[in-house]
């Protein structure tokens, strides 16, 4: 700058003196400049009094080279983490190691870039003054140990905390306690930068003496975050400290513990929680002086929201209640005879037209508009709040403090508005029962969405995946098309025949129906099932209105809206189709979308094939389904728990619970499960073999023919993010999200049944277990029933997945005995676990739900961060509550009626516990989980009294007394029998028919 400022003075003196000299000779030629007149040519510098005093953090900043872009941008970061750098340890006295730690922070850059520092055992005494133990550069916090801990010396609690990452009059101390148990600092701070899912940072420095009292440690430091969370549910929270023999996986589920290297020996006693996923990493560092606790780096690791989730593009419609009306009128002035005589009876090409004119009249009737979509946008936020927050920028530049205070006020009063109509909205949607759309806002505001684990985002990946769902069409075509030739390729096992088996009927496979043609279609005419127009509309009408349109394009807000423009159209398109026996291909059409089954899935096993199919396609699939129960009642299995009226998940695990408890209480007896697992079950269901069930168990020839076109021929493609495969049509089974495929498999697989006094399959929809009462070791009938259910799988083309079946075997027998054999599946071994999770419910080999208690209290613990956030934004009362009772109490007391009696005192005490916290959120007392738990058994008790199709009625009912109406206590020769559910049920009926 200095050489281009000297050039160009002497281009504007040659210039100068060229045209206008100012004095000297003339005759000579000589010019003659003072140096006052030399320097007023130069420009005026700013100097440091005047120039604006901008924060550092609001300056702006300078791009390219002349920012010098590789040596200043990661400088510039240094101070402005995602999430803060800690440092911990248990450092052994503070004051003696601070020459040590100034140091450090003056050399080593992992101390002077730290963000807090956390030490436990600092040894300060209210004699110890600040000025001895301040660290420059960072801001010192101290809880001193006091008389509470029963101790003199020792304990004290340190936080330093950076000033280049938090200004010091940010930093709060929201919590201090010391007791014999456990000494606490929780200290609040507000740094310059943090991402903006996350309000502030709590940091929790703790310190458990080794002689302290583990649970009470524990108890109180839930307390203290509990009341936190309530207090700031969006904050980030750091818990660390020298825990020794606490730990906190029970305490606070919903934490993660980041701590992998040892810090004293081959000890790691000092850790560090925090409530966010993949957060930090840790790295060991020396001690200080002679402490013999390493300290420990946490370097952040975590990756803010919108950089995880780029912007999205999509466009909306813009539905109001006038174009609903316009919307109407439209459908209204049509005739649908006219379209509907045009085609006659080809259902492809009139399904299409009027598909098509449906959608014309929404495009041209419904406005869309185009939206950006960030990933850590808040729906409050408006355009008009974001025009404010331009002003306030420009005022604050400008230096007008009196127009930056007008600003802020209006910026303030639009915020609140903004929230205050969003709450007005999740309101209304509590109050109608939109628990989906609730959920959906709670994850907006919260900033906590599912993270989209799609790793494929070409072409060539979806195709992959679309070829993997349809790998076992594949198989059946390259199969026999008989049952009686060899089995599925993937069986290792000799053929089989019908009469190989003892324990039920099979229908051996039959080739393919052939396809429809003019010659057979006129057998199909006079089809017995035909719908109503008010059948039609009443179905229409119970379509949800934020359901996701399928392949054909039509939202199923146009079909509930118009469900009384559009009925008398659809119920000639369903009638024709059914009288015909054929489905319209479009559809059959099925969009399927990948849904991971883990959080990080690895291969294409780990994604679950869900299908977007039709709305008016589900529809009529209901209707068919309400004619087609009422034929299959008779035949289905009476040990099938699942699409029963009045029978769920509770009474199937009721079921086999009180049959294993019972035969437990005879001498030398033991119970063995096995818990089968199929490959895509749905999906192997083979149309050939179907065809016979349906007629065997009274289906006529129409609806049938119609059954086998539905399942036969469905075009299929994956939706991806932004890519879509080919289509690929498969012939075999009904894809997961349609209405009819899991009925279609109950019918599929009830001819297999069995139920005796030693040994009974029990099926819910596709889990299905065998269960064993063995006695002396007498499992003859376990073994047959399970190698014939093997047997049976293989001739209905099942596939059964060996490596995810196990079994659970409960042996209470105090004597030693040899160990079980394990049955063997296609040649591999079945794994025994000691635990196992059945349609969700976790069961042990001690059945006594420690493992259910800690998975239920996890879950519960998770979702009352969702009502402390609910709250936050002014939510109060009823509706509060309503939000609780389905969403909060729903995972708490799911099963309550299997584990209610028998649960441990403390299990019981942990979910109460937990119900206190939930109380003290809404402000109102809750019913503990004793008192839900026996109002939910007597009520489950009168419905098993109700329902004679209940596989436990017969027993229920042969406890009544003919005398008093009463029903007699059954006979208990242990406690655990005594706490399950049938006997705890009908003490508490007794005691409400006494009373």
């Amino acid at each position: 700058m200095f050489y281009r400022f000297v050039l160009v003075l002497v281009v504007f003196l040659s210039f100068f003196l060229f045209f206008s000299p100012v004095s000297g000779d003339p005759e000579q030629g000589s010019f003659v400049y003072s140096r006052d007149q030399l320097l007023a040519l130069r420009p005026a510098a700013v100097l440091p009094a005047d120039r604006p005093d901008i924060p550092s953090e609001l300056r702006r900043k300078r791009r390219g080279c002349r920012a010098g872009k590789e040596r200043r941008r990661p400088r510039r970061r240094r101070y402005r983490p995602s999430l803060p750098s800690v440092i911990i340890g248990n450092v052994r006295s503070l004051p003696n190691k601070m020459d040590e730690l100034t140091s450090l922070t003056w050399s080593q850059r992992e101390y002077r870039q730290c963000s807090i520092m956390m030490l436990t055992e600092s040894w300060l005494t209210p004699l110890t003054p600040d000025t001895s133990v301040t660290l420059p550069g960072f801001q010192m916090l101290r809880a001193d140990r006091t008389r509470e801990s029963g101790k003199r010396k020792g304990g004290g609690l340190a936080v330093f905390v950076n000033d280049r990452w938090c200004n010091p009059g940010h930093i709060t101390v929201k919590e201090q306690l010391c007791s014999r148990d456990i000494e606490l600092l929780a200290v609040s701070m507000r740094p310059y930068y943090l991402p903006r899912e996350f309000s502030h940072v709590i940091a929790i420095t703790a310190y458990v003496p080794p002689s302290a009292n583990a649970d009470a440690a524990c108890d109180s430091l839930h307390s203290v975050v509990s009341r936190l969370q309530t207090q700031s549910p969006r904050a980030l929270l750091i818990i660390s400290g020298d825990f020794n023999h606490a730990s906190l996986d029970s305490t606070l589920p919903t934490f993660t513990q980041y701590v992998t290297c040892p810090t004293r020996d081959n000890k790691t006693l000092d850790l560090l929680y925090a409530n966010a996923e993949e957060a930090y990493s840790s790295s060991p560092l020396p001690p200080l002086g002679r402490s013999d606790h390493n300290l420990v780096h946490l370097v952040p690791v975590y990756e803010p929201l919108v950089r995880r989730e780029p912007p999205a593009t999509r466009t909306v419609q813009r539905w109001s209640e006038e174009s609903e009306e316009a919307l109407k009128d439209c459908f209204e002035s049509t005739v649908w005879e006219v379209i509907c005589d045009d085609h006659g009876e080809d259902i492809d090409s009139l399904t299409t037209c009027i598909t098509d004119y449906i959608n014309f009249c929404v495009d041209n009737t419904v406005p869309t508009r185009t939206v950006r979509c960030f990933s850590n946008n808040k729906p409050w936020i408006t355009s008009e709040i974001k025009a404010v927050l331009k002003q306030k920028r420009r005022a604050f530049k400008s230096r007008d403090k009196e127009e930056l205070k007008r600003v802020q006020r209006e910026l303030r009063g639009l915020i609140r508005n903004g929230k205050d109509s969003y709450r007005q909205k999740m309101e209304n949607q509590l109050q109608q029962n939109n628990v989906g759309e609730v959920w959906r806002g709670l994850r907006t505001i919260s900033g906590h969405k599912h993270q989209n684990s799609l790793p494929g985002k070409d072409v060539r990946w979806a195709n992959e995946l679309n070829h993997f769902f349809n790998r076992f069409d594949s198989a059946m075509r390259q199969s026999p098309t008989s049952a009686a030739d060899s089995p599925t390729p993937t069986a290792a096992v000799p053929p089989l025949t019908p009469q190989t088996l003892h324990t039920s009927s099979i229908h051996p496979a039959h080739s393919s129906p052939p396809p429809t043609t003019a010659s057979n279609t006129h057998s199909t005419q006079g089809s017995s099932l035909s719908l109503s127009t008010t059948q039609v509309r009443r179905e229409l009408r119970r379509i949800k209105a934020k359901k996701a349109a399928g392949p054909d394009g039509i939202s199923s807000r146009v079909v509930r809206s118009c469900a009384d423009q559009l009925c008398g159209v659809m119920e000639h398109l369903f009638n024709l189709s059914l009288r015909l026996g054929r489905v319209p291909q479009l559809w059959k059409t099925s969009c399927v979308v990948p849904v991971p089954k883990t959080s990080c899935p690895k291969d294409l096993n780990s994604y679950r094939p869900v299908a977007l199919t039709s709305h008016l396609m589900k529809t009529l699939e209901r209707l068919v389904l309400a004619q087609l129960r009422r034929l299959v009642s008779s035949s289905l299995d009476p040990l099938q728990f699942a699409y029963q009226p009045g029978i769920g998940a509770d009474d199937a695990i009721i079921h086999l619970l009180h049959r294993s408890l019972a035969h437990l209480e005879t001498a030398g007896s033991t119970v063995r499960i096995m818990f089968f697992d199929f490959s895509s079950a749905f999906n192997t269901i083979l149309p050939s073999v179907l065809k016979d069930k349906l007629e065997n168990s009274g289906v006529d020839h129409h609806l049938t023919t119609w059954i086998l076109d539905y399942l036969t021929d469905r075009p299929q493609y994956v939706r991806t993010q932004g890519c879509v495969s080919d289509r690929v049509v498969c012939s075999t089974g009904a894809p997961q999200g349609t209405v009819l495929a899991p009925f279609l498999f109950t019918i599929y697989t009830a001819d297999f049944s069995h139920n005796s006094t030693q040994c009974f399959l029990q099926k819910f929809s596709d889990d299905s277990a065998i269960v064993g009462l063995i006695t002396d070791g007498d499992d003859k009938e376990y073994r047959g029933l399970t190698q014939d259910f093997v047997d049976w799988c293989q001739l209905n083309y099942l596939q059964i997945n060996a490596s995810k079946t196990k079994e659970l075997v409960v042996d209470f027998r105090r004597h030693k005995h040899p160990p079980l054999q394990p049955l063997n599946i296609q040649g591999m071994d079945i794994e025994a676990v000691d635990s196992y999770r059945y349609l969700g419910v976790h069961l042990n080999n001690k059945l006594d739900w420690t493992h259910n208690s800690d998975a239920l209290y996890r879950k519960g613990q998770s979702r009352l961060y969702l009502l402390r956030r609910l709250r936050s934004f002014g939510v109060e009362g009823p509706l509060l509550k309503t939000f609780y009772d389905s969403v909060v109490a729903s995972a708490i007391f799911y099963g309550v009626v299997c584990w209610g009696g028998s649960i441990s005192a403390g299990d019981r005490k942990r979910l109460n516990r937990l119900i206190r916290r939930a109380s003290s959120v809404l402000g109102c007392p809750l019913d503990p989980v004793e008192v839900v738990s026996d109002r939910r058994m007597a009520a489950k008790l009168s419905s098993l009294l109700d329902n004679i199709s209940h596989p436990m009625h017969e027993t229920v009912t042969a406890l009544s007394s003919s005398f008093s109406g009463r029903l007699r206590h059954p006979r208990c020769g242990t406690e655990r029998f005594r706490r399950s559910f049938l006997p705890t049920a009908v003490r508490l009926y007794n005691k409400d028919f006494c009373s």
